[in-house]
């Protein structure tokens, strides 16, 4: 896993990138949450989620194999923004993040992302008493 800054030239670039697979675990309306996870496996004991809230718009395919989150350039920010449907006002709050892997690509646009680190509960609900660590956040 590792966390990368964004250029400041207005190009795309990787934010975040993990060899691990991510299958999408859940997304909730109510909230506006979205959770990619790295199920635990015979390499990683714990878990890696990918966490995104306030999900205004996304495009997914059900499973990311070695994940990359990117940037992308403003051009393509702006399309997806406008096809969205938030208004102008708002868009400096949001964050358009590309997903790309082998074995497909996506977006999400949302107001925060982080990585999350911990727990082994994998098929049931998530237990409040494991403990988690922040390993990578950005908020738009």
């Amino acid at each position: 896993m590792t966390a990368r800054p964004s250029t400041a030239d207005g190009n795309a670039s990787v934010l975040f990138a993990s060899e691990r697979s991510f299958r999408v675990w859940r997304y909730g309306s109510g909230h506006s949450q979205l959770l990619l996870r790295a199920a635990p496996d015979a390499a990683h004991t714990m878990r890696l989620d990918l966490l995104f809230e306030g999900v205004d718009a996304m495009q997914l395919v059900t499973r990311y194999e070695a994940l990359e989150l990117h940037t992308f350039d403003e051009e393509e920010s702006g399309r997806i923004l406008e096809r969205s449907g938030v208004p102008v006002r708002w868009r400096s709050d949001r964050l358009v993040l590309g997903l790309r892997s082998r074995s497909g690509t996506g977006y999400v646009q949302c107001r925060k992302v982080s990585a999350l680190l911990g727990g082994t509960n994998v098929l049931g609900p998530d237990d409040p008493a494991e403990p988690v660590d922040v390993v990578w956040s950005l908020r738009g």
